[in-house]
């Protein structure tokens, strides 16, 4: 990067420093530490612009050329952009957090993506096609390059460091759910099929996957790879992982460990499947990988309202996603107030021809009543346009802030 680039770099970090600097932070921070052990309180509102980033934030609004700084360029715009314009509960630290930069080495078995320019859809071609291929499975193993790493601490150290911690932190994964690795490996009409016509074999895969997913956890955290996860963390499908409760009882204080953590997992590729099937073939798979963990979340998009009966086994399940498709009132009877219920509005409501704020108040409004007792999150996610009106989701924000204020 050139000096007009650091430059650049540095403006951004400095604003970003003083939006944290600002006193309704500790307000805010204190709100996600009762909201996480379950008190009583506001209805956290959060926005997740996710795809509709490329009509907030343009790619030719960056200046940088730099990948790397590019990349951070980004991030920090974002977070100044959601401090500017989205008025939602997140707290913004003056940390600067750089992952572990890494390869994996997949589960031995490429597969070949073929993709469209369409909002990056995609079609593949699952290599599992005979039984017998499961033969040629491997556990992944993950590579961490320690020196680049180390480059890019120094490199945003240099920078600006001066104005924000700048710290290894991230995660390896997104969810370890597993089923979508195994529909990606076996394509999901097959995978459908295998659960009458070859149920053993299935089971088969799934151990496999069980087992390489474990492996992959205890190599990391034999390492000295994992970081906590217990501050402005993103967590679950939707949520910040501020918390007392982790790290557990003897965190050496540099070595995380998955107990110090919150796990997460979902299940989104089985929406059709029964109860029944879907306890069998997934999460009996999954329930040994979260129960390692300090504190879990479950779920994203799927429905779960048929289901949480077997998702409340999970140890020490903190956060449970309730979809646009879940019935509200199961759900919240459910949770009650022993679960954050964890609400993704429905997106296609920022999508229509028109912004409807209406339908948006009483979508709204029709959740929180639901919900009464419960301990309600409401995350707008998954959105991938705006119609080219960023103020749509400035207006939902508001909109939720106005419902949960009266409950």
């Amino acid at each position: 990067m050139n000096k007009a680039e650091r430059n650049v770099l540095r403006g951004l970090a400095g604003r970003v420093a003083e939006i944290a600097a600002h006193a309704s932070q500790a307000g805010r921070r204190d709100l996600w530490y009762r909201h996480n052990s379950l008190e009583a309180g506001k209805p956290i509102v959060l926005a997740f612009p996710e795809g509709g980033w490329r009509e907030l934030l343009p790619e030719t609004a960056l200046e940088i050329s730099d990948p790397v700084g590019r990349a951070w360029e980004q991030e920090l715009r974002q977070t100044i952009y959601g401090w500017e314009h989205l008025h939602d509960d997140k707290v913004t630290e003056a940390r600067f957090n750089i992952p572990y930069v890494h390869t994996n080495s997949g589960w031995g078995l490429e597969v070949v993506h073929t993709r469209v320019e369409n909002l990056g859809s995609y079609h593949w071609d699952p290599p599992v096609k005979a039984l017998e291929d499961i033969e040629k499975l491997r556990f992944p193993e993950i590579a961490v390059d320690r020196a680049e790493t180390q480059r890019r601490v120094e490199l945003a150290g240099e920078i600006f460091g001066d104005l924000l911690e700048v710290r290894i932190r991230g995660m390896f994964w997104w969810s370890l759910g597993m089923m979508w690795t195994a529909i990606l490996l076996r394509g999901i009409e097959r995978l459908m099929m295998d659960m009458y016509d070859y149920p053993e074999w299935l089971h088969r895969l799934m151990s496999f996957l069980r087992d390489g997913t474990l492996h992959e956890l205890d190599d990391l955290e034999k390492n000295g790879y994992l970081t906590l996860n217990n501050e402005d963390d993103y967590v679950g499908s939707g949520g910040f992982g501020y918390t007392r409760e982790l790290p557990a009882r003897g965190f050496d204080g540099k070595r995380a460990r998955a107990a110090d953590m919150w796990g997460f997992a979902e299940a989104q590729e089985f929406v059709s499947v029964s109860p029944a099937l879907f306890e069998e073939f997934c999460f009996r798979y999954q329930l040994p990988i979260l129960s390692r963990f300090g504190l879990n979340c479950y779920g994203c998009c799927e429905p779960l309202h048929t289901r949480l009966h077997i998702v409340k086994k999970i140890p020490r399940l903190r956060r449970v996603s309730v979809s646009p498709w879940c019935d509200l009132e199961i759900a919240a009877r459910e949770l009650g107030a022993k679960y954050i219920f964890s609400y993704k509005p429905n997106p296609a409501l920022l999508a229509a021809e028109e912004l409807n704020e209406s339908e948006v108040r009483a979508a709204l409004r029709h959740v929180l009543e639901a919900a009464k007792g419960c301990r309600v999150e409401m995350t707008m996610k998954d959105t991938h346009t705006f119609r080219g009106e960023p103020r749509r989701i400035e207006r939902w924000t508001e909109i939720a802030q106005e419902c949960a204020q009266g409950f």
